[in-house]
């Protein structure tokens, strides 16, 4: 019983720690868990006992297994497990773990999506898409781009845009995304 009282009195520590070095206040937190600050401060500072309802949004939302928030021991696996998920006709791969600021993402379009007639959105942020394999149609204001392997796209997310498959095959890239219109900043040594 020693040690589970152990194990527990160093959960928030921890989440404290995982916090800060990710550079996410309180506030951002209660908004991407839903839990209440309070609480949150609460259980960093160990004056609450967590729980997995609590333990599991909080594991969601830093993109880490729920064993690395309790201090389990390390099984030395070092691979990546990444977990595919559908979005809008997509295969969307999270590359990125942690909450707030950029994020990184692998997106399959299959050929075909939304061809018909695309619906062009708007959102808060910052997109840099690079393709990797087959040809990206980027719907841009009123532009209309085809880009290719290892070619890049940069643009504000509050301009109407939409993405899709420029011919019948799938199309492969990655995507930073920034939510509050953080830039991918670039370094070039000098020529």
């Amino acid at each position: 019983m020693d040690e589970l009282k152990e194990v527990l009195a160093g959960v928030g520590p921890k989440l404290r720690d995982l916090r800060r070095r990710r550079g996410i206040t309180l506030a951002e937190l209660s908004r991407t868990t839903g839990i209440s600050e309070s609480t949150l401060s609460r259980l960093e500072s160990g004056n609450r006992r967590p729980n997995l309802e609590l333990l599991l949004p909080l594991s969601r939302a830093y993109g880490v297994p729920l064993d690395e928030l309790v201090g389990a021991p390390h099984t030395g696996d070092p691979r990546v497990h990444l977990r595919p998920v559908r979005r809008y006709g997509m295969t969307v791969v999270p590359l990125t773990r942690r909450a707030g600021g950029l994020q990184a993402h692998k997106l399959v379009i299959p050929p075909g999506r939304d061809a018909a007639e695309p619906d062009l959105k708007t959102h808060e942020g910052y997109e840099w898409v690079y393709v990797l394999d087959g040809r990206l149609r980027l719907l841009l204001g009123d532009r209309d781009l085809v880009l290719k392997p290892g070619e890049v796209a940069e643009f504000d997310t509050h301009v109407p845009h939409w993405m899709g498959s420029a011919d019948a095959r799938p199309v492969e890239l990655l995507v930073l995304f920034g939510p509050q219109g953080e830039r991918a900043h670039l370094r070039a040594r000098p020529a």
